[in-house]
Parts: C-alpha cells; structure tokens; sequence
C-alpha cells in the first residue's frame, strides 16, 4: 500500500511540476512576443511619420521598420515569425489612417511552435503563442525644449495658386490672402510631409524683418532680456508650450550678438550635420538617430490674422501661437538670419490644454493595444 501511495504521489507531483515549469514557459514566451509585437508596432508607426507617411508597401520604411524591430526580439531565444502581410494599418476611431498593427508568431501553421520541456510526458510536443499591438501616431498638444523664434503659420497666397511658402512676406487679406487655422480640415498650415526640407528664415535681420521693432523672437515663460534668450537657443527651456488659444510676449529688437552666440553654440553641438537635399534628410551628423540631434528644434507659428489686428510695434504685439513646427537649424547666415529646414517631430500631452487640433504639426507616438 505504501508503494502505491508513493507512486500516485510521485504522479502528482510530476503533474504539478509539469504545471509549473511549462506554464511559466509559456507566460514567459508570451511576454516577450508582446514585447516583439510592440517593438515593431512603435518602429514601423515611428517611420511611417518620419520617413515616408505614404509608403505602406511590404519594402517600405514602415514596414521594414516594423519587422526588423520585431524580429530582433526573441521569444524563448528564437525569432518570431512575421512577415510583410502581417504589418497592416488600420484605422484610428476618427476613420484616419495613423495606426500601424503588427502580429507576431510562433505556432505549429509558422513551423515555430514553442516546444513544451515536461508537457512530452503527458504527449503535449509545444505549443502555440501569438501576440498583436497596435501603434498610433497622435496629434501633440503641447511642446518642450522650444527656441525663442516664432514665425508666422502658413496662409494661402491670394495672387498665386498655392499656400504661401515664405512667411516672410506680408499677409495681406485685403488682396486674399487666408488663413485656416489648424482645428479646420482645410488648414492652411506647414504639413510635416508636404513640406518637409522646406527652408525658412526663423531669426529675420534689417531686411526681412516683420515690422519696424520685431524680427520673430519672442519670450519663454520666465524668460527676459537677451541673457535668456541666447540660452534659450542653445539650451532646452523646459517650459511647457501648448498653442490652444494662447498669447506670449514677442521679444523686441534686431538681438544680434545673443542670436549669434546662441546659434553657433546650438550648431557646435553636433557640428558636422548637415542638410542633404537629395535625401531630404539630415546628414554627417554625430548622432546614431540624426532625429535625436539638438539642431533638431521646435518653432511655435502664430495666427497671422492675430496679428495684423493687434498692434504692429513694441511689447504689446500679439502672438497667438496656432502650430508648433519642427526644423532642422542651420548655421547663421553671413546676413544674419536664423535658417531651418521642415522636419517632423515629436510632441507631448498637457491635460490642461485641452484637445490637440486635427492639423496638429508635432505627433505623440504611443501603444493603443
């Protein structure tokens, strides 16, 4: 009787180590496949903003972003299979296309099941595991680490076909020229795909300035004088800058020394990038992800409409701001002037500011299963 009660305990406890050590296996292999599928949800929504928004073909950026950074984590030290078709993009609830869905195996259909170590006991070989995430690529509505430049939002030229591609000319409604604001689906505003590269002058001199005291900079909160406004170039201000409705004070006077000292201090710390046209890309620069580069800087637009109706001179001018723009910085004109060229980034959420505008130029992107 002794022996038969050893032997069903021996069962038992066979059974429960089974239980154990196969079952941990498993919720182990199905952690790190969510984290494979979430990987590539995040990479391939991160490129599809940041390389190429209209390719979502299999070669794509989106979708080899997608299933490199898929691949390149293992479950259960084997790589997940997932191939072109199981990157898609659906839809977000408002019926945009700004999601990015990746599904990621290892089942006995991929010939990757996930073998079990105790279960072949009791004639379970392996199993199978699966995981889906979907990534999105939000409207920001608020903005850190700004520089003091503010331009004013893109408007549609009157006299020509198209928006206005320098905002340095005079926005004149009285000839037609309009300005949609970026809560409108006809927004008139800079786009981070069709403008991408797109040159503007951000720091105005004696030539192009607005008007006879402003020539674009403007005060950070806290910020006063040209002390702070030289290290709010080369420095990030943390201050939080959201654009729902909001006015800031414009900084008065041409600021030639600050700007100078501030420009060369921003483009020393990553010297040798540069703008390449044939790429329309950042190139040379020092850092792995030329995104990461702190020449890769925020601008806030302002209602040009706003403005024209307040006062033209001194402090009392109103800044409305609308937009928060990305630009890579370029090196100080021999004139000068501050230069940027067009380029997405990334933005933040401030629960205080309310709901982000549809036209929003910065993204969040984020995980929504």
């Amino acid at each position: 009787m002794s022996m038969v009660y050893i032997a069903m305990g021996f069962m038992a406890m066979l059974s429960a180590t089974t239980l154990a050590i196969d079952v941990g296996m498993f919720m182990t292999a199905r952690t790190q496949a969510q984290t494979s599928a979430d990987a590539g949800a995040l990479s391939g929504a991160i490129a599809l903003y940041f390389n190429n928004w209209d390719d979502r073909s299999s070669t794509g950026p989106a979708v080899q972003s997608a299933l490199s950074a898929a691949r390149s984590n293992q479950v259960m030290s084997a790589t997940v299979s997932v191939t072109p078709g199981d990157v898609t993009f659906p839809n977000d609830p408002s019926g945009q296309p700004t999601r990015v869905k990746v599904d990621v195996y290892r089942t006995g259909g991929r010939s990757n099941p996930v073998p079990t170590l105790m279960g072949s006991l009791f004639g379970v070989q392996n199993a199978d595991i699966v995981a889906t995430a979907t990534a999105e690529v939000s409207p920001a509505n608020a903005m850190k680490c700004v520089l003091p430049f503010t331009i004013p939002d893109r408007w549609r030229e009157g006299s020509a076909a198209g928006p206005r591609s320098q905002p340095m000319d005079s926005y004149d409604p009285t000839v037609g020229d309009t300005y949609i604001g970026p809560g409108n689906a006809n927004y008139t505003g800079y786009d981070p795909v069709r403008d991408r590269g797109m040159q503007i002058t951000l720091k105005a001199n004696n030539d192009t300035k607005v008007t006879a005291s402003f020539y674009n900079p403007w005060d950070l909160p806290g910020s006063t004088g040209a002390s702070d406004y030289r290290d709010n170039i080369d420095h990030c201000n943390p201050a939080l800058i959201t654009w729902n409705h909001t006015q800031y004070p414009p900084e008065n006077g041409n600021m030639v020394g600050p700007t100078k000292q501030g420009t060369d201090g921003l483009v020393d710390q990553d010297l040798g990038a540069h703008w390449d046209d044939s790429c329309n890309c950042i190139v040379g620069s020092k850092y792995k992800n030329p995104l990461d580069s702190p020449r890769v800087a925020k601008i806030p637009v302002y209602d040009p409409d706003v403005f024209l109706d307040g006062p033209a001179h001194g402090k009392n001018i109103v800044l409305q701001f609308t937009n928060m723009i990305g630009f890579f910085i370029e090196p100080l004109s021999g004139a000068g002037e501050v230069t940027g060229r067009i380029i997405p980034v990334t933005g933040t959420w401030d629960k205080n500011a309310g709901p982000a505008p549809p036209g929003s130029f910065p993204k969040i992107l984020m995980l929504v299963q």
